[in-house]
């Protein structure tokens, strides 16, 4: 993760993550996540809430695991880098957005309890992979350790 350009965030789903999957196989989850702040106006003494949306996208092995572990209102912690994307419309304006993509992803214990349970890793073409190192799609960094 490049230094200077990572952010964590806690908040709750806005809805179902969206599993999908590119041409050559690779898994993508997308969700939304709601951040909310608040904060004691001093002039006025009363309490004001704002709320912050940002687009989440994960990849591979994280994308499987939080489509089938996360859902709508669920309370997450996402750890990530922004990343801004721009495209074309058909009607030829350039359009940009900033999304968060999640390195790790996972369930907040403050007001709940969750039940982990540990995957085989998964190849593109979904055969489990034995005793073997795991490298970050992103950075082509291996990783010889288990993650637990």
């Amino acid at each position: 993760m490049a230094a200077g350009n990572t952010v964590t965030l806690v908040g709750n789903l806005t809805k179902e993550p969206e599993l999908r999957f590119t041409n050559q196989g690779r898994a993508q989850a997308i969700f939304s996540i709601a951040v909310n702040r608040r904060r004691l106006n001093q002039q006025t003494q009363e309490w004001e809430e704002s709320t912050s949306f940002f687009e989440v996208i994960c990849w591979g092995d994280l994308a499987d695991n939080v489509a089938s572990s996360l859902e709508k209102g669920s309370r997450a912690i996402v750890f990530g880098r922004l990343e801004q994307r721009t495209w074309e419309t058909p009607e030829g304006e350039r359009r940009s957005k900033i999304q968060v993509v999640a390195e790790e992803v996972g369930p907040s214990l403050r007001w709940a309890t969750a039940d982990v349970h540990r995957t085989e890793r998964r190849t593109v073409q979904n055969r489990p992979v034995a005793n073997e190192p795991t490298t970050s799609m992103d950075t082509g960094i291996g990783y010889e350790e288990e993650p637990f």
